[in-house]
């Protein structure tokens, strides 16, 4: 929505006496949660979409929802990544950059939701990409709090970069405070249910990969997988 309000054109086609307006073309990187919400808006808002993720298993929910899904082979196992991304092979990332320019050349309205938990954000769009685009065109980057999708995007700035305007605000959820807070809160409900049993006692389940995932420390130990690869490499 926000893209849509900033874009300089419409974004259904239109077919008049004085001629016909063309949909805008809109581009989402990442299918995740944000990336199918962004397929759907812009959908009903009447532009064409094509989507882009690591993960062959979201193409069904992107073509459900009327996205063309653009496959790059290849792509690492990202089935224990609890719905989001992890890091590709520096060849796989070739490929996939080179797919994305041919797609942004194309493209009026670019959302960019890719995250990887614990690390920067992987870079999708480069300033060559964006300069690439027409003149109005509009790039919103949902990542901008870990370093953003785009080499161009400052966190919390709205900039312009030869007539494309990039969105680098990472706080859109409190925008919608009330909705915000509610799903947060749903979700901190549904966690605690994990852990807790009818008697309000500690209840932990660790076949339960949420639980597992989120756990830090157990009696004295750390038993985060992530967080002990980092203590092992700074002992080293």
């Amino acid at each position: 929505m926000l893209a849509a309000n900033m874009y300089s054109r419409y974004f259904p086609m239109f077919m008049t006496a004085a001629g016909t307006i063309a949909p805008a073309k809109a581009l989402v990187l990442g299918a995740g949660v944000a990336g199918l919400q962004a397929v759907a808006t812009a959908r009903r808002l009447g532009a064409v979409v094509e989507v882009f993720d690591t993960r062959p298993a979201v193409k069904e929910e992107v073509i459900s929802l009327g996205g063309k899904f653009i496959e790059v082979e290849g792509a690492a196992d990202s089935s224990q990544a609890g719905g989001y991304a992890v890091e590709q092979t520096e060849d796989f990332m070739k490929r996939q950059k080179q797919k994305i320019a041919e797609s942004i050349m194309k493209s009026d309205v670019v959302i960019t939701t890719a995250q990887i938990p614990g690390k920067p954000a992987p870079v999708l769009v480069t300033a060559e990409m964006v300069e690439s685009m027409r003149a109005g065109s509009v790039i919103v980057d949902l990542a901008a709090s870990t370093g953003g999708n785009c080499e161009l995007t400052r966190n919390k700035e709205t900039i312009m970069h030869k007539g494309v305007a990039i969105v680098g605000n990472s706080n859109l959820a409190a925008g919608m405070s009330s909705d915000a807070s509610k799903l947060y809160g749903k979700n901190v409900l549904n966690f605690l249910q994990l852990i807790i049993d009818k008697n309000a006692n500690l209840n932990l389940n660790w076949d339960d990969e949420l639980v597992k995932g989120s756990c830090i420390t157990h009696n004295g130990e750390v038993v985060h997988e992530r967080l002990k690869e980092l203590m092992e490499g700074v002992v080293r």
